[in-house]
């Protein structure tokens, strides 16, 4: 009877033990597992023309437009906006900054010149055709790169964090942070919107970021690597910093402050 007794008891607890299935996606202990993500792309390049680039200007902003050049420089007391002519390096027109300004990014939109400035938190709005200032808004954070999506102005203030704003009034609209598998990027600066993606310069560095605009994550890294090779460089703050893209000619051009050339180049995937 004992031993009928305990066979009774050892069926019972097998026919109700049942073992719980892992997830899919999680580790025995019940551990999400890392999402995938998906592999950044590698660019180096290739030049395809050169074109001459005032040494003294400071690029901070760089756009193509009406077969021109339209600049945005920087420096207190050497900053500036300027339309360039871009065989010859002509300067067409140009409106000096007040002292009291560091220039930074500038884009056009709508027939208007936005440029944003460093630490005063003013966005100046010019005529684009007579550079006049026909408005001027303020802002909380530090300005470093401006472009648009042909709806929203896009700008950068040297953090991991880039801003979509609402071009008339230029209150912030969303965020993202840019990031890739090493974590947020940092040092943003100079933007170009491109074909849907928005190109970053990384200050300091000769690379620049292609970011999607929804998520943030970086898609690609381009490497710029001796475009303009450091012995030619006035000093160590004569780093990559201005991108402008010509969508008539899919032609894209880079920069940088104090750089005597503009190179206009085509990505080479490694």
């Amino acid at each position: 009877m004992r031993i009928l007794l305990i066979l009774c008891l050892v069926c019972f607890v097998s026919c109700n033990y049942v073992t719980t299935p892992i997830p899919y996606g999680a580790t025995e202990n019940n551990s999400p597992s890392a999402p995938e993500t998906m592999p950044t792309t590698a660019f180096t390049f290739t030049t395809v023309k050169t074109y001459p680039h005032d040494d003294n200007a400071f690029t901070q902003g760089l756009v193509y437009a009406d077969s021109s050049f339209y600049e945005g420089t920087g420096l207190f007391g050497a900053s500036s906006i300027r339309k360039v002519m871009p065989e010859t390096g002509e300067l067409l027109k140009v409106r000096n900054n007040s002292s009291a300004f560091f220039g930074e990014g500038i884009t056009l939109f709508n027939h208007k010149i936005y440029q944003i400035t460093w630490k005063s938190g003013t966005c100046f709005v010019y005529d684009k055709n007579t550079f006049e200032i026909i408005g001027q808004f303020t802002y909380a954070t530090e300005g470093w790169g401006l472009t648009h999506d042909s709806t929203n102005l896009i700008m950068s203030d040297g953090t991991a964090n880039i801003y979509f704003r609402n071009p008339t009034t230029f209150l912030e609209t969303r965020r993202i942070q840019v990031t890739d598998d090493t974590g947020p990027i940092k040092h943003l600066n100079e933007l170009e919107y491109i074909k849907g993606a928005i190109y970053a310069n990384i200050w300091l560095t000769d690379r620049i970021a292609k970011i999607d605009p929804q998520t943030g994550r970086v898609i690609s890294w381009i490497d710029l690597t001796n475009l303009l090779p450091q012995k030619d460089r006035r000093n160590s703050d004569a780093v990559l910093n201005g991108i402008a893209y010509d969508p008539a000619q899919d032609r894209l051009f880079v920069t940088g402050k104090w750089w005597p050339t503009i190179y206009e180049i085509k990505l080479v995937k490694q």
